[in-house]
């Protein structure tokens, strides 16, 4: 039995919404990861097995290729590729749901069609502090995942049955992606009950760990030893690490969408480092991807120094200048918000 954790009068209010709805568009974040894909295909097959045949899922770019096995993708409708059409199936839909982000300029040049769309929005999403923009907010930064959150609403609205496989593994998929293959944030017991409920509806986990973390291309591994080797940067009096990599070497190892996903995670393996950064140079912008153990809180962080935000333990950001300036801002802000600073970091590293 799983807690009751989403307010009654949000499902009430949304189970209206998809019984009279015709049209439905499932909207998620630039760059969608693991749990954006998750959850919108897997709410994406709930509502065709709910007898909705009228269902779009619409995503800002491109997504990594290791995500492509999972039933759905040959159906999603990029808005960098399609942008008139994305942008004519928001206008027409009775229904928006805005999965995995919390305010509308996470969906880059969609935001502004959104926010003028007609249709009922819906936010389900596990980010702290929502933008109100839309008409129901299932906010629950608690959740591991918004993966999650579909699985619980779903049955909160009492269709656990119409949870077929296709959106088992979309869920499932999302959940793992989104705590590191639950190697963080999930020591919720609640989340190993889904889990099971998953493996009830035939998914083979262990079969999804290996599409999703052991099909890399060897440019793919080439760049990570690449970035180990030269380009980590281990500050120990601080237990941190920074990871950097420019334009340039990117295109040096043939980098595709997708290749650098989970390399912000690796310094963490070291001895006594709880906080690793990440920073890639863009096209447009420097990319800025923080995790941390314990109690060090990196969305602050990223709040502070990267126009960013995110989880205590997992965050992001953006900034608006160059490489070597973004690095400088992380060095200052090292010396700000010192992670030896934080007691349970000083218990740890005497262990």
């Amino acid at each position: 039995m799983l807690t009751k954790i989403i307010r009654e009068e949000e499902i009430q209010k949304v189970k209206k919404y998809i019984e009279k709805g015709d049209k439905f568009v499932i909207i998620t974040h630039i760059t969608p990861d693991g749990d954006a894909l998750g959850s919108s295909l897997g709410l994406y097959h709930f509502l065709n097995e709910f007898g909705k045949d009228n269902v779009s899922v619409v995503v800002p770019n491109h997504f990594p290729s290791f995500y492509k096995w999972m039933p759905g993708t040959e159906d999603i409708v990029i808005h960098e590729r399609y942008p008139d059409f994305s942008e004519q199936l928001i206008r027409a839909s009775d229904v928006i749901f805005c999965l995995d982000f919390n305010e509308p300029k996470r969906i880059d040049k969609l935001a502004s069609t959104v926010v003028a769309a007609d249709g009922r929005k819906i936010m389900i999403d596990h980010h702290p502090a929502p933008s109100d923009f839309c008409r129901v907010v299932m906010s629950y930064p608690e959740m591991s995942s918004t993966s999650e959150l579909v699985f619980r609403f779903i049955c909160r609205m009492g269709m656990y049955e119409l949870i077929n496989k296709k959106a088992a593994e979309c869920i499932y998929t999302g959940m793992m992606t989104d705590t590191g293959s639950f190697t963080y944030n999930s020591n919720h017991p609640e989340i190993y009950t889904i889990i099971s409920e998953l493996i009830r509806k035939g998914i083979d986990k262990d079969l999804i760990y290996r599409r999703v973390n052991q099909v890399y291309s060897e440019s793919r591994l080439r760049l990570m030893g690449f970035s180990l080797y030269e380009k980590m940067r281990v500050f120990p009096e601080k237990h941190s690490a920074l990871i950097t990599l420019s334009q340039e070497e990117l295109r040096r190892f043939r980098h595709v969408t997708g290749d650098t996903e989970g390399f912000v995670n690796l310094p963490l393996s070291i001895n006594n480092i709880h906080f690793s950064v990440f920073i890639r140079e863009d096209k447009d912008y420097i990319k800025v991807s923080l995790r941390s153990v314990g109690n060090f809180p990196c969305n602050e962080f990223a709040s502070r120094y990267f126009n960013g935000g995110g989880h205590k333990n997992a965050s992001g950001g953006e900034y608006f200048a160059s490489l070597e300036d973004a690095v400088k801002v992380f060095e200052e802000g090292l010396n700000e918000l010192n992670p030896n600073n934080f007691e349970e970091i000083k218990n740890i590293s005497k262990i």
